[in-house]
């Protein structure tokens, strides 16, 4: 089979799985694979979704599934029940699957049933954290994947032991900071800040909607007195999540923030790219940030991306109001020392795109054969 002949479906679902998809599509068109773009819908709106199709430029679903919103379980089953005819159909010869969100377990399991190779972007990242459904996600979708495309050295080190054979494991890069390096000269060349009266260097960015930070009212109204008090040393702006929105109640918004809309992505890269520093929940922010040499405190107490901690720009500072204003303090007085890590190089998705091609159709091990011990 030549790699005309090759045809992957690719899949997304929430908004970071779009900044994920979009380079892996390209890399794979370039190469000469046929690709189906299926999107799944669990992020549905225009500000969650849409508008990031738009600003990367990423083309329209050929499939949407229109799963809407739910608990877990009602996301993942409408995905599996919405996909699994679409998989008989099309005998795709591969289907990628993005990152750790419900769209990704559920498209991850209907393809491996199907006999179909499962090519996992993102795999081996763990917070060993089971109260984050994020982590579930990531552990299962990567035993049930073929192919397993690591982003850092960390990934490939939790694969490895957890049993993994050395073929299904590629340290591949970051797909995401493909996406960023693609679009930060287009992102900061708009009037974002103008837009938003903040100067560069002079404001602090803000994202929250992690269960543990947005659902239990009083951790949430903590975090918005720690911005309250922030937001006196430095303007604070904070593009709220509609999940976090849904939360927050008169009392809980602080006078000296700025609470705005969710951005689209390079409205959202030019705050990044802009802000003195960053506080977020987010997994990919992290990555980001690094990327971008902006300090970034992490408000939870693990990270499934360890490697943005040694070789980044981001610290590890939970929920305590005390340390939170302590790292905050130090960053603002003291400064940060840049640095990112090898193969977030822009290329990420190249590399995908070429294993994918030159192995897929001889695919012949399923990923439950791990190796022997």
């Amino acid at each position: 089979m030549s790699c005309e002949m090759i045809h992957v479906l690719c899949v997304a679902g929430a908004r970071p799985n779009l900044i994920k998809i979009k380079p892996v599509i390209d890399a794979l068109d370039s190469v000469g694979a046929t690709t189906t773009f299926l999107h799944t819908g669990q992020h549905y709106d225009d500000a969650m979704s849409g508008v990031f199709l738009d600003d990367l430029g990423l083309r329209k679903p050929d499939i949407s599934l229109g799963v809407g919103s739910g608990t877990h379980a009602e996301q993942t089953a409408k995905v599996m029940v919405g996909l699994e005819p679409i998989v008989d159909e099309l005998a795709p010869d591969a289907v990628v699957v993005v990152g750790d969100v419900n769209s990704t377990l559920g498209a991850a399991i209907v393809a491996a049933k199907a006999g179909v190779v499962v090519a996992h972007v993102e795999a081996g990242l763990r917070s060993r954290d089971w109260s984050m459904p994020e982590e579930v996600n990531r552990v299962v979708t990567d035993r049930v994947s073929d192919y397993l495309f690591a982003p850092s050295a960390d990934a490939v080190s939790n694969l490895e032991a957890e049993g993994y054979r050395d073929d299904q494991i590629h340290l591949v890069g970051n797909v995401m900071v493909d996406s960023l390096l693609s679009n930060i000269e287009r992102a900061t060349g708009r009037d974002t800040l103008e837009r938003l009266g903040l100067d560069a260097g002079r404001y602090a960015l803000v994202t929250l909607h992690r269960p543990a930070n947005v659902d239990d009212a009083d951790v949430l109204e903590s975090l918005m007195g720690v911005l309250d008090v922030v937001s006196r040393e430095i303007s604070v702006v904070f593009p709220v999540h509609p999940r976090t929105l849904s939360r927050l109640d008169s009392r809980k918004k602080p006078a000296g923030v700025a609470l705005i809309e969710p951005c689209g992505y390079l409205d959202f890269l030019a705050l990044e790219h802009g802000a003195a520093l960053v506080m977020t929940d987010s997994g990919g922010i992290q990555e980001e940030t690094t990327v971008l040499g902006v300090p970034c405190l992490t408000l939870r107490d693990n990270t499934e991306r360890p490697i943005t901690l040694v070789e980044g720009t981001n610290q590890l500072v939970g929920r305590s109001p005390e340390r939170i204003l302590e790292a905050v303090h130090n960053v603002l007085t003291n400064g940060w020392v840049k640095k990112s890590p090898g193969l977030w190089d822009g290329h990420s998705a190249t590399r995908i795109a070429e294993i994918l091609v030159a192995n897929v159709a001889k695919q012949t091990l399923r990923p439950t054969d791990l190796k022997e011990s």
